[in-house]
């Protein structure tokens, strides 16, 4: 079974998505057979590099709200991350252009480090105030979980692994795929947001039901 997770590092709902999957996938008794996927999904990909400010300006002008709004929003979502046993420090985050950022995960994955990588990345952004945008960063990152510095850094100056980026957000596209995260489960079944453990759960045990339900018919017809 796969499950293909689109996300973005600087979408708070996509790291709390992460928490509950992994907590469902405890749970599930088919989880030595799941290959996980982290898919590449943009939440601006027009934001410019070295924009400064600070998130809680930056969701103000997003929505047209005032920034004791927008910060009234970070410290709500701050509580939500804190019942699955994640620290937010949202008002100290950088908002960043994530598109260097998924290309490293698309080097971690070649590395068979893409998880390592994915929470590296959340958790520099949302309780570290890291800007995930630059490259020195990143750098500093990718050694932190086992990759060779050297090697992100060329990596990421030569402009690698940035058609696999556009694949997944073209993939996302055709999927229908608008927000995230999403889970996509063999292709058949879709998961919309940081749903909770328990549905997820039930997502996968559907998803391996139907797997093997035609396998079980089909041996059923082979013993008559």
């Amino acid at each position: 079974m796969k499950v293909e997770i689109w996300s973005d590092v600087v979408c708070p709902w996509c790291y709390i998505g992460k928490r509950h999957f992994e907590l469902a996938l405890a749970q599930f008794e088919a989880r030595d057979q799941v290959e996980v996927v982290w898919r590449s999904f943009e939440l601006d990909p027009a934001h410019p590099h070295d924009a400064g400010g600070s998130l809680p300006e930056a969701l103000a002008a997003k929505y047209g709200s005032t920034v004791e709004q927008a910060q009234a929003m970070i410290d709500g979502m701050s509580e939500r991350a804190a019942r699955v046993g994640l620290r937010y420090d949202l008002g100290e985050a950088v908002p960043a252009n994530t598109l260097d950022a998924h290309r490293l995960i698309h080097l971690a994955a070649s590395h068979g480090l893409q998880d390592a990588a994915e929470e590296r990345l959340f958790t520099a952004y949302m309780a570290e105030g890291a800007d995930v945008g630059d490259r020195d960063t990143l750098v500093r990152l990718a050694g932190e979980i086992g990759l060779d510095a050297g090697e992100a850094a060329a990596r990421l100056e030569s402009g690698a692994f940035t058609d696999a980026v556009r694949a997944d957000e073209r993939e996302a596209g055709e999927l229908g795929i608008s927000g995230v995260p999403f889970f996509v489960i063999d292709r058949a079944y879709g998961i919309s947001g940081a749903q909770p453990p328990e549905q997820i759960l039930a997502g996968l045990r559907h998803a391996h039901e139907q797997s093997w339900a035609p396998a079980a018919a089909a041996g059923r017809e082979d013993a008559a």
